[in-house]
């Protein structure tokens, strides 16, 4: 496994570096590499790291979630209100239905392998947007009127929701019955979520006030907890639904809330765990694809992808409705939601391990999701925000 795990960070670092100088994003090269090292070309990796790919990812994705809500002011949140709340559920809505509209009569597909497969694509990446976002409130692009705080905390609850509906219809398919009171374990799950993350991020700031330590030492015992609220999920799953990725969130945006300070250190110190967390997480993916099967989906599953991004960008469009922002800063919205990576990393391969039938194909739209929507939302940020947002004024 050691070895494995050399082959993964040398080759991921230095093909997302020469992706880099391509002006592309270096999560693609970490997916390259994970493709050229995984069973389907050289087959360098050894099984027991595969095994194990499932929880490195669910760790991947709990270190950039931590990071954001490290960096989410609520008060800049509640400034922007009702577009903020409709953004962690609309346009995730609107690609699943597009999916499922448009998947079976092009891909061959049942409606509810549709359903799955949009559950999977349909979450916006906090892998990409994330960085972005704070990268435009550093820079104070758009947080006049809160839009990158807005993006981030969206992106971060859609990531919530689709996995919560991917579970749904994964219950669905297995044999299980989905009832009204299923889709109301949505709501429910948010809710508990935070009010757990809350109240842990308000024990641990207490607790870090009052007891001196190192902040590498405060981070260990964050990314503990923060791995027992996503335990938490699946232990009390069936009696009280509960959103641990939320969870996860809400504790570091109550740590910034009450102890600022802190919470930028500790942002810092997870900025650096995230550069291994993201090299893993993308090769490890790239590992879980069939190449043979990916070229076999073709143009078929590219343009479900490509009309899809065409649903999702008008429910983004709808949740800016009767807001003060600009047709210009609607537009940033609507292009800073469209890169897909980090869901479709953790959960793509998932209905594949469940033996479901539709497995191989959802991976492989999956995966084509990050490889086209990635650098296009990458790009997409980097060329217009300049053009599209407002640079707010520092006070001085």
């Amino acid at each position: 496994m050691l070895t494995s795990l050399a082959f993964i960070f040398l080759l991921g670092m230095f093909l997302g570096y020469f992706f880099m100088k391509l002006k592309l994003p270096g999560l693609l090269g970490m997916l390259f590499t994970g493709i050229i090292l995984g069973p389907y070309v050289l087959n360098a990796l050894q099984p027991s790291l595969l095994s194990v790919s499932v929880d490195l990812r669910q760790l991947a994705l709990v270190i950039i979630l931590t990071r954001a809500g490290l960096a989410l002011d609520i008060k800049d949140l509640m400034k922007v209100g009702r577009p903020a709340l409709l953004m962690c559920f609309v346009p995730a809505c609107f690609e699943i239905v597009g999916i499922m509209l448009i998947a079976p009569p092009l891909l061959h597909i049942s409606l509810l392998d549709a359903a799955i497969m949009g559950s999977v694509v349909a979450a916006v990446s906090p892998a990409i947007i994330v960085p972005k976002m704070l990268n435009l409130m550093d820079q104070r692009y758009g947080t006049n009127k809160s839009i990158p705080q807005m993006i981030m905390a969206g992106g971060s609850v859609d990531d919530v929701f689709v996995i919560v509906m991917f579970t749904a219809f994964t219950g669905l398919a297995l044999g299980g019955k989905i009832s009204p009171i299923s889709f109301l374990q949505i709501p429910v799950s948010i809710v508990t979520g935070l009010i757990v993350g809350i109240f842990l991020g308000w024990c641990l700031t207490l607790y870090f006030k009052r007891y001196h330590m190192r902040d590498s030492v405060k981070v260990l015992i964050l990314l503990s907890v923060s791995f027992l609220l996503v335990a938490l999920e699946r232990v009390l799953k069936g009696v009280v639904p509960i959103s641990g990725l939320l969870a996860v969130m809400a504790l570091g945006a109550t740590i910034l809330k009450t102890y600022d300070a802190l919470a930028v250190r500790l942002s810092g110190k997870f900025s650096k765990l995230w550069v291994g967390a993201e090299i893993l997480l993308f090769v490890l993916v790239g590992a879980t694809v069939n190449i043979e099967y990916a070229l076999g989906a073709g143009l078929a599953a590219i343009a479900v992808i490509l009309l899809a991004l065409l649903f999702r960008m008008l429910g983004v469009f709808i949740c800016m409705i009767k807001t003060p922002l600009t047709t210009k800063e609607r537009l940033f919205c609507m292009i800073a939601y469209l890169p897909k990576a980090t869901v479709q990393a953790a959960i793509g391969s998932l209905p594949l391990a469940m033996g479901l039938p539709c497995g191989e194909i959802v991976l492989t739209v999956a995966v084509l999701a990050i490889l086209i929507t990635a650098p296009l939302g990458a790009f997409g940020i980097d060329m217009t925000y300049k053009k599209l947002l407002v640079q707010e004024k520092s006070a001085s």
